[in-house]
């Protein structure tokens, strides 16, 4: 007799297995030459077969003596890979798409921030960067056809037809999805493997990283504040991208599941509600292996392959580095061309995979820069890269994106910060200045005090062309990824162009004060894009309904630091000889003059724009007349109409950046001050028509009821 002891005990495992390959006990016992009891007696636990009896096993169900030994895994052997679509709502409901993907736009751009951010929280030696790898991959041909038979396309299409038909938008996509691969006999794969993250861990329906990305929705599973995503509809980009809604996934452990790290693969399918023949269909399907241990067979979960199967559908991974392969078939971009490029993008078209290479590359650099930059004793917490394929040839070579060809400016601030190389004030070219700036961290619901972080403002020179707009500050908090790039107001005429980094939370150092608290408090403030500081539902619950107005203030203080860093120097003015100025008088007697009441401030320029939410975002400068400073004036927002009354519009933010601030909706000016700055966005809530079709007028309603 033979202890069999390694994995799972050998009577639930062997049963598992009949049931999966459909075979009986007696179907077994007759194939191995003994009796029903014998295999009964197993299956119970009460006797263990001899080691002449385990070959014979393994033989019957067509697998290795290892597999049997360590029960780890099932066996090949049973039901086959196949589709399970979800059944139509027995109520008669109805769903025309993920809700999750409309918030995000197809755009390669998006997908390359979404997805790589994804990836940075996932990093798993936090020694190392995480590598991120960008592949497309243009099928034609035979190569299709044969990707096509090993994703059971003959088993999909009817599903595919019959949402294409909907006069839907999800059904208008995969129309085009459909009529691009059968009209110009091309389908674009686009692949994005990260190495050194964790992987897809977990059960196939429990609690854990697999279910969360692969079974459901608006669930994060980020286990640290520092991490970039917290609504769990980051993922959604991945569907969004695909014209046909598929992503397939590949995915190495970095803890086992049932005994195994290597090759878990799974497919997912977003379809809108279908009728095909006589039964409905819910939305969503899953490729993978029936389970045999769910109420209905059917139900499809993950299933451990071979490498034949991986290579033929395209997602084999270079190593056994724990990390994730997603494979998006059908990828395209919606975005338009960029105007004024002069890249052999220009000249293909929209669905060209050298635009969207270039695309990637552009988006990777421009939005972790500084997760790709180290310094001192820290290495870089990102290493991206793209290449692009058609039918298994390079036809692009794989490029790693560096930091300092598209950043160069920010990436020397950064740099130098890391280094511990920065300076009080720049005298010299190259060099980077630095300053801190608090961010008062209000306690979580009230309870406590607040505490006093302290950001980190960057400045150094800016270089021709290279870094886009100077005069910007960029914003990021501990991943490094790009916030938003905003416009410092109130610089003097004359002023060297430059760029500035405001680092926060983590990114500001691990001698930064309160830096967890500031790190929880500013990911609390961004939207599901992360790509602002304000306002949020999850800001509002946790800490206070005022609670975004420290981050107004934290920006004030970072433009008024940069301010200072970047000023000129004034020369001094020399006046006369003193024994010469004794001498001079004015002449005549001098009378009292009343003083005139101050009239109240007046608005000299307005910085306006549009953004992706289509609110209006204005940046207001006022003129203060001598004396004026005593006045309280409110900002007033309306549209621009041609005949009646303009209807009038909420702030959603109200945020004062220069030689002022901001208390119950009205302006408070510093003593003194001859001008101030405030910034303002519109409530769209409160917006009668978009704000694209409207012109906005901006008012200053005064304590005394007159209008500047």
């Amino acid at each position: 007799m033979m202890t069999l002891d390694t994995g799972m005990d050998f009577g639930p495992w062997l049963a598992r297995q009949l049931k999966q390959s459909g075979m009986s006990q007696a179907d077994l016992a007759q194939r191995i030459g003994l009796t029903r009891a014998a295999v009964s007696a197993w299956i119970t636990g009460r006797a263990t077969p001899r080691e002449e009896t385990i070959n014979k096993i393994a033989e019957a169900l067509g697998t290795d003596l290892g597999t049997i030994h360590t029960r780890t895994a099932d066996t090949l052997a049973g039901l086959p890979i196949s589709w399970y679509h979800r059944p139509g709502h027995a109520d008669g409901g109805r769903e025309f798409g993920n809700a999750a993907a409309f918030a995000f736009e197809a755009d390669v751009e998006v997908l390359a921030r979404e997805a790589t951010q994804n990836s940075l929280d996932e990093r798993l030696d936090l020694a190392q960067p995480v590598r991120v790898r960008y592949t497309l991959h243009e099928l034609s041909g035979e190569a299709l056809a044969r990707f096509r038979d090993e994703i059971r396309w003959d088993d999909l299409l009817p599903h595919y037809e019959a949402a294409a038909e909907q006069d839907q938008k999800v059904g208008r996509m995969i129309a085009a999805g459909l009529s691009d691969m059968y009209d110009r006999d091309r389908l674009v794969l686009l692949r994005i493997d990260d190495y050194n993250a964790s992987g897809l861990t977990g059960d196939d329906y429990e609690t854990g990283r697999f279910a969360a990305v692969v079974r459901r929705q608006l669930d994060s599973q980020k286990s640290t504040s520092a991490a970039g995503g917290s609504y769990g509809l980051g993922k959604a980009t991945l569907w969004a991208t695909s014209r046909l809604g598929l992503v397939l996934m590949n995915s190495t452990l970095s803890e086992p599941h049932e005994g195994r790290t290597e090759r878990r693969l799974v497919g997912r399918l977003d379809l809108p509600w279908r009728r095909v023949g006589d039964r409905t269909w819910a939305g969503p399907a899953w490729f993978g292996r029936p389970d045999p241990d769910a109420e209905d067979v059917n139900v499809a979960r993950s299933w451990w392959a071979d490498e034949e199967s991986v290579e033929r559908l395209h997602l084999t991974r270079e190593s056994a580095e724990p990390g994730t392969s997603f494979l998006i078939v059908g990828a395209h971009d919606v975005a338009s061309l960029v105007e004024g490029t002069d890249t052999e993008a220009d000249v293909e078209d929209d669905d060209s995979v050298h635009r969207m290479h270039h695309r990637l590359k552009d988006a990777l650099g421009r939005n972790f820069w500084a997760a790709m930059t180290g310094g001192g004793q820290q290495r870089p917490l990102l290493e991206a890269s793209v290449r692009t394929l058609r039918n298994g040839v390079e036809i692009i070579p794989e490029a790693r994106v560096d930091p300092r060809e598209t950043q160069p400016s920010r990436t020397r601030a950064l740099q130098a910060f890391l280094d511990g190389t920065t300076v009080d004030r720049m005298t010299e070219s190259g060099q980077v200045a630095k300053a801190t700036v608090p961010l008062m961290v209000p306690a979580p619901a009230g309870r406590g005090n607040a505490v006093e972080h302290r950001a980190v403002v960057l400045v150094t020179e800016a270089e021709d062309g290279d870094d886009g707009k100077p005069n910007r500050v960029t914003t990021m908090r501990g991943n490094r990824m790009t916030v938003k790039i905003g416009w410092v107001p109130g610089l003097p005429v004359g002023t060297n162009p430059f760029q500035a980094v405001l680092l926060a939370g983590r990114a500001a150092g691990d001698d930064a004060p309160f830096a967890d608290e500031a790190e929880a408090f500013l990911r609390a403030s961004e939207p599901p894009e992360h790509d602002k500081w304000g306002q949020t539902e999850e800001l509002r619950m946790l800490y206070s309904p005022s609670a975004y107005r420290r981050i107004g203030a934290l920006t004030t203080q970072a433009n008024r630091a940069v301010r200072e860093l970047v000023a000129l120097p004034r020369k001094s003015r020399k006046g006369g000889p003193e024994r010469l100025r004794k001498r001079l008088s004015v002449g005549g007697r001098k009378t009292a003059r009343p003083t005139p009441p101050a009239g109240p401030p007046t608005l000299e320029e307005l910085d306006a724009r549009i953004d992706d939410s289509g609110a209006w975002c204005v940046t207001a400068e006022m003129k203060i007349p001598v004396g004026g400073d005593s006045w309280r004036p409110t900002p007033v927002a309306k549209l621009d109409v041609r005949s009646g009354p303009r209807p009038l519009l909420a702030w959603s933010e109200l945020v004062a950046v220069h030689n002022c601030e901001v208390v119950d909706g009205r302006i408070r000016f510093v003593p003194g001050a001859r001008s101030a700055t405030f910034r303002g966005t519109t409530d769209v809530t409160t917006h009668p028509v978009r704000a694209q079709f409207s012109g906005l007028v901006v008012e200053l309603r005064t304590d005394k009821g007159a209008q500047a």
